[in-house]
């Protein structure tokens, strides 16, 4: 049997990343991810009525309802969640660029979306405060990422 070595020496982009951009992405991310993954696969239609459970109801801003759709956008979101959350419980930067990398690849063209298509059962108001909030989360991302580059013992970046 053939074993295969792993002794290549570590480089930077293998090195542990801060661990205040494992809790952010743990709470920031992943968490939100998570939840609203878990809610939409197994309540489909009260996620669709009431997301995000107070407030206007985002989602039923734009009928119809449809199972299916409700149950693979959960489903993406906690692959998402599940993508952040691994790469956090591993610290190294490129887990965590990569998923960093997917979110940002999921979440852009979502906030996209919803900035330049006014959802009909929602007030002006209620569209920008959920495109603003979508887009906050790109914002943590790219600090997140930005943070993942850092060694916070020379404070230098490390890419």
């Amino acid at each position: 049997m053939t074993t295969v070595r792993h002794d290549r020496p570590v480089t930077r982009a293998d090195g542990p990343v801060p661990d205040w951009v494992r809790l952010g992405l743990v709470v920031l991310l992943a968490v939100p991810q998570l939840v609203i993954g878990v809610w939409a696969m197994a309540a489909p239609r009260r996620w669709f009525e009431t997301f995000p459970g107070f407030g206007p109801a985002l989602v039923a801003g734009e009928p119809p309802f449809n199972q299916h759709l409700a149950s693979d956008v959960g489903a993406a979101f906690l692959a998402t969640g599940v993508g952040l959350a691994l790469a956090a419980h591993w610290g190294t930067q490129r887990p965590v660029r990569l998923a960093l990398a997917i979110f940002i690849a999921f979440t852009l063209p979502h906030v996209a979306y919803h900035v330049l298509e006014p959802a009909p059962g929602l007030s002006a108001a209620a569209d920008v405060a959920n495109a603003g909030l979508l887009a906050s989360s790109l914002v943590f991302a790219a600090v997140l990422w930005w943070g993942s580059g850092r060694d916070d013992r020379t404070g230098s970046g490390r890419d």
